[in-house]
């Protein structure tokens, strides 16, 4: 029987609240290995061109909404997020979900950009299991939080407060308060003990008002040098405008290796 690529929508459930996520699943028999991609805040880039490459590559990709964004119940907040990326990667992974679409729950990888890089650092590290991790342009909320002088914070509170129109019960004072209030309990850096000798990417992006890479980066670098890491630098914006294929062949390349 030939079994041919498809794209099921599929629903995931995180706090009592169904997410609606979409799988990219490859052409063939499987069992397939999985990249997890986790957005980033409020959402506007998804990396679903990622997702058609790592499934013509020969892996599933899974892409989902978060809690309280875009049209999904409950509410928007950092943690929630977190907590929300957390259940998707375990629920990718039960024997039901992973039979029903020939998925290889021993081989996960995580994949995110921004808020999303920062979830999938976050994520990998509680949980030894996942295989490798990617964090693209990664928002370091331990670092920010360190170095929030009255007029950084209005300007991070005006910030959030304008990308808030798919996201519901939220404000960017929230934002900042509950970024303030985790303090270096979400610091990146600290991570690096749990991921020592573990697979993990780190793209930074140069070119880029949102997570300069001397403040989100390059300390990283330095942070995980016990890791089994790799790490590129580019001279691009915080989307990676310009630097699409570069992207989808950096991380191929790095899953092809530790998958």
């Amino acid at each position: 029987m030939i079994v041919r690529a498809a794209t099921p929508a599929v629903t995931f459930d995180s706090g009592g609240v169904p997410l609606a996520g979409l799988l990219h699943l490859p052409a063939g028999p499987g069992p397939y290995p999985v990249v997890l991609l986790l957005q980033g805040f409020p959402g506007n880039e998804r990396n679903l061109d990622l997702a058609q490459a790592l499934r013509a590559a020969g892996y599933a990709a899974v892409a989902f909404h978060y809690r309280g964004s875009w049209g999904m119940g409950g509410t928007w907040s950092w943690a929630n997020a977190l907590e929300d990326a957390a259940a998707v990667a375990r629920a990718v992974r039960t024997e039901a979900f992973a039979s029903a679409y020939r998925l290889d729950p021993g081989r996960l990888a995580l994949f995110g950009h921004s808020f999303g890089g920062f979830a999938a650092l976050m994520i990998a590290a509680a949980d030894p299991s996942i295989a490798a991790v990617v964090s693209v342009s990664g928002f370091d909320f331990g670092t920010v939080s360190r170095t929030l002088d009255p007029a950084a914070r209005a300007r991070y509170v005006e910030a959030f407060g304008e990308e808030l129109l798919p996201l519901r019960g939220t404000s960017g004072e929230a934002l900042v308060a509950e970024m303030e209030r985790a303090g270096d309990r979400w610091s990146l850096a600290g991570l690096s003990p749990r991921l020592a000798g573990r697979p993990v990417l780190l793209i930074g992006t140069s070119d880029d008002t949102v997570t300069p890479a001397d403040v989100h980066h390059r300390p990283l670098v330095k942070a995980y040098d016990q890791a089994a890491l790799d790490h590129h630098e580019w001279h691009t914006d915080h989307a990676l405008s310009d630097h699409r294929g570069r992207l989808i062949e950096t991380v191929r390349a790095f899953l092809d290796g530790r998958l």
